[in-house]
């Protein structure tokens, strides 16, 4: 009988969740949905040291934000918890004395000290059978000697027994049969008294095989982890019930070789978090996508292509298209360089596909930010506004910049503008021009660029000045949409104050910008 599909995304609550922890993520989800199964969100907060307050709210905020939805997990509960490690540790004692208890492990006393001394007398010291009968532990001890240490509260580990001469072979759907030799595994600490919890190792493959998990998916940085893995799961006697694994390939540096840090995302200006993270030790705020004025959806659709393809030349694919596509089959071995450039493409495509009711509502906290008064304009103003200056940004921030005009009249004017637009006589002009617009009391008739047109070209007037003038008189800057789709929104009264107020401010003939 088939296995039902299980995955888990486990991170350390270490600090925020890296862009390349939130792929993983994204590929679990996609694989479990195309599969008819559930994904779990499990906390792997062993590590007591690397702790960082909050980053665990973080984490599941992210993947929120993303849209990957959890089955199982911290916030979620569910029938397999606790899905934080910490809380297990009962759990994991039990396993560490069937290991013990089987010969499969051992304790070990060796200090840091006694491990340095080994290093440094033995060239490429590890610590295996070549070399455990050397060190301080229960294969080399008397029991009595061992009780005593443990009796006296002396700091232990507990080693996994790692037998050489074996040929381990872990099963990966994306790179095939990959096999290690065992000569070069080292007896890996799984438990450690001082604190009472185990290593990664341990309650990795405890908590795999206890929530029924079907399909380990992790980065490619696991990858020499995986032949203990399968030791220990034939090790507990669980070989029926190993699940599949699948190493994904690194997201790379976009330039240059190596991994993507968060570094790459410093110098070369890109977020490398889903959102943005306020650091509780330093101070220090890094960026995020979601700040940077990224879509959800764009994000992952971005993500999903880094080191998988969906077998055409498809690129825009919603997260539903892309639960349908998704398979290993297309995924890449090698690491995908993170091309920070095509997430923005990707960013500026789904605004444009957005509606200019929606893309307002995401700009209506930018107005606010901008101290704008909202309630001064009515939704389908704002929309409108909105959908004039949509083809001209990558991100719902750049919004701002391409239509403050819409809401607020230009209180200065850009100074290359003037010098090159406010002619001898201009000022003189644009009280024509008023005129000539003072004929209509419907700013929205079709009749009105004709009209203007034909008063420009009747008068013998320089067609690209006039019309600059009349822009940088309303807008501030020769830049923007559609000249008469602008006082078609701003109205009749609101346009001609604005011309009258530049008039003022710039004069009559050649200006400087205030």
């Amino acid at each position: 009988m088939e296995r039902k599909v299980r995955v888990r995304f486990a991170p350390s609550p270490t600090g925020p969740l890296h862009i390349g922890g939130a792929r993983t993520a994204l590929y679990n989800y996609l694989f479990a949905r195309q599969h008819g199964g559930e994904m779990i969100l499990r906390i792997e907060d062993t590590d007591s040291q690397r702790f960082v307050p909050g980053a665990e709210e973080y984490i599941n905020e992210s993947l929120a934000w993303l849209g990957i939805g959890i089955d199982e997990g911290v916030k979620e509960g569910g029938s397999y918890g606790p899905y934080r490690q910490s809380e297990r540790r009962d759990i994991y004692r039990k396993h560490v004395q069937q290991l013990l208890d089987s010969g499969k492990a051992y304790i070990a006393f060796d200090t840091p000290e006694e491990l340095d001394a080994a290093r440094q007398s033995t060239p490429n010291f590890q610590y295996d059978a070549s070399t455990r009968m050397n060190m301080r532990n229960s294969l080399s001890m008397d029991k009595e000697e061992v009780d005593k240490l443990i009796a006296d509260g002396t700091k232990y580990v507990v080693r996994f027994k790692i037998e050489p001469g074996r040929a381990v072979v872990v099963d990966d759907m994306l790179r095939g049969e990959v096999t290690i030799k065992s000569d070069i595994l080292d007896d890996k600490v799984l438990y450690k008294s001082a604190d009472d919890l185990p290593t990664y190792h341990l309650a990795n493959i405890v908590d795999d095989h206890l929530m029924e998990v079907s399909h380990v998916i992790r980065g490619e940085e696991w990858l020499p982890s995986a032949p203990l893995h399968v030791l220990l799961y034939e090790a507990f006697g669980w070989t029926d019930t190993m699940p599949r694994f699948v190493h994904l390939p690194l997201l790379l540096k976009p330039d240059g070789k190596g991994k993507l840090s968060k570094r790459d995302g410093d110098r070369l200006g890109f977020p490398v978090f889903p959102l943005e993270w306020h650091d509780p030790k330093s101070g220090e705020i890094s960026s995020g996508y979601r700040e940077k004025g990224y879509l959800p959806d764009a994000v992952v659709n971005f993500l999903a292509l880094l080191g998988w393809n969906p077998g055409d030349d498809t690129e825009i694919m919603s997260m539903d298209e892309l639960i349908k596509k998704f398979s290993f089959d297309h995924c890449s071995r090698a690491g995908a360089k993170f091309a920070f450039e095509k997430g923005k493409w990707f960013n500026h495509t789904y605004i444009q596909e957005k509606s200019d009711e929606e893309l307002a509502q995401l700009f209506m906290p930018v107005l606010a930010q901008e101290g704008v008064d909202t309630t001064n304009f009515t939704p389908d103003y704002i929309a409108k506004a909105t959908g004039m200056v949509k083809g001209r940004v990558n991100f719902i921030g750049e919004l701002w910049d391409n239509a403050k005009f819409f809401f607020c009249a230009p209180d200065c004017y850009d100074a290359k503008s003037v010098k090159k637009r406010w002619t001898e006589g201009m000022g003189g002009i644009m009280k024509e021009l008023t005129d000539v617009l003072d004929e209509f009391d419907d700013f929205t008739s079709d009749e009105i660029e004709p009209r203007v047109l034909g008063w420009i070209e009747e008068k013998g007037y320089h067609l690209g000045n006039v019309m600059n003038a009349f822009r940088l008189a309303v807008v501030g800057e020769c830049k923007g949409p559609h000249m008469f789709n602008i006082t078609a929104l701003l109205g009749k009264e609101e346009t001609l104050s604005r011309i009258h107020t530049a008039v003022s401010r710039l004069g009559y003939g050649p200006a400087n910008a205030e």
